[in-house]
């Protein structure tokens, strides 16, 4: 049909929808329809549904889970299983979305089909999905016809905006399997700084977490996954938790966790139980302790230049060379074979992971444990190892700031 034949009216519907938006408009609503969609996946999905870390107001909770079906078809009993067992299997063969294990440009750029992938798992998901939404809604709606969300979607901004809506519902589509498939669950194990030596390759890929509501802070996040605040480091800024805060104010929120916070007591002679529970919440932060207060003055004492270890193996101080492959593994066994203080140091930090990673329910003995490590660590004549040992010995937990 010749567009000269077309009614006018029906041309502008076409090209505009009933609101005939100009771009600023057009560019406002899709970042503020974006960003809705990143809080009800890092808010609603993430912290309240798979770690339990914060309660919504049912009002609120059913906005965030009507929205995300709307704009992503994501039921949130798969995405909080997904979810739960990529940490209960972090980087391993059963770990739904590891770069360590798939490769980064798989994670990266096929993303979507490593969740479609987890999806299909129903062991899995009835194994980790409890405790997620069972309504009648959730059952005869959400569910069942995840993929008329996204549908609804078109229909509405094609109606609003025109052929202009469907380019915005398009880019909406790719939105979150780009930026929480592809760039958190891949380059968030891949590239970044940490904050902690965490039993995994987390990264924080920014210190401002705004762009994907918070969750650039995923080392953070692995540290202590049922925290509700991301950003743990003063210069840090999760605005996910700016708005939980917000949300708090209204009382439509209710934080349930966030990380425990580090004090640590003077002239303690030996650890007690409250060290002990200080150790086992923040296990994490007393390895990063031991890797930045001794393993890493030590290597700058290193003062022969045959003698320095190659930035690739320095890494592997931290984690006993977990993430080394074989060859990286040797070399950084046999360079650590030549120099036996560092050896030391390297043997006493895997003993005191082996102390914090105890799963048994024998409290007294895992302090006896400690207690000896303190003791050989005060007799080893390494003065950081002594000094590192003196102040564990004052750990604590103080009350977390918001």
């Amino acid at each position: 049909m010749p567009l000269a034949s077309i009614p006018t009216p029906l041309l502008d519907f076409l090209a505009g929808g009933l609101l005939q938006a100009g771009f600023g408009a057009l560019l406002i609503w899709f970042l503020v329809a974006t960003q809705l969609t990143i809080f009800s996946v890092t808010l609603y999905l993430h912290r309240s549904m798979a770690h339990r870390a914060v309660d919504f107001h049912p009002l609120l909770a059913h906005f965030f889970r009507f929205w995300s079906w709307l704009t992503t078809s994501m039921i949130t009993r798969e995405w909080a299983a997904i979810h739960r067992k990529h940490h209960a299997k972090c980087e391993t063969e059963e770990d739904p979305h590891s770069p360590q294990i798939k490769g980064i440009k798989t994670v990266f750029w096929r993303g979507v089909e490593l969740y479609r992938e987890a999806r299909s798992d129903r062991e899995s998901i009835e194994k980790y999905g409890k405790g997620c939404p069972d309504d009648w809604i959730e059952r005869h709606l959400y569910t069942p016809h995840a993929t008329l969300g996204p549908t609804l979607l078109l229909l509405i901004e094609f109606a609003l905006f025109g052929f202009a809506g469907v380019a915005i519902w398009a880019l909406q589509m790719a939105w979150i399997p780009f930026w929480a498939a592809g760039v958190v669950n891949g380059l968030g194990h891949w590239w970044g700084y940490r904050n902690f030596e965490s039993a995994d390759t987390s990264t924080n890929l920014t210190p401002w977490g705004v762009w994907i509501g918070g969750e650039e802070l995923h080392n953070n996040h692995h540290a202590f996954p049922s925290s509700a605040k991301f950003a743990l480091r003063r210069w840090e800024f999760d605005i996910g938790w700016a708005a939980i805060r917000v949300f708090e104010k209204l009382r439509l929120a209710r934080v349930l966790r966030v990380a425990p916070a580090l004090d640590v007591r003077p002239n303690i002679a030996m650890p007690d139980g409250e060290t002990l529970r200080a150790l086992l919440a923040i296990r994490f932060q007393a390895m990063t302790d031991y890797y930045r207060n001794v393993t890493l003055p030590a290597l700058r004492d290193l003062r022969d230049r045959r003698d320095r270890l190659p930035r690739a193996l320095r890494k592997g101080l931290a984690d006993d060379g977990r993430w080394l492959d074989d060859a990286k593994r040797a070399r950084l066994h046999a360079w650590l074979a030549e120099r036996p203080k560092m050896a030391t140091l390297a043997e006493h930090r895997q003993r005191l992971a082996q102390v914090l990673d105890d799963r048994s329910h024998d409290a007294q003995a895992t302090l006896q444990r400690l207690q000896a490590w303190c003791a050989e660590a005060e007799a080893s004549g390494i003065a950081a190892l002594q000094a590192f040992s003196s102040r564990l010995k004052g750990y604590a937990l103080a009350p977390a700031r918001g």
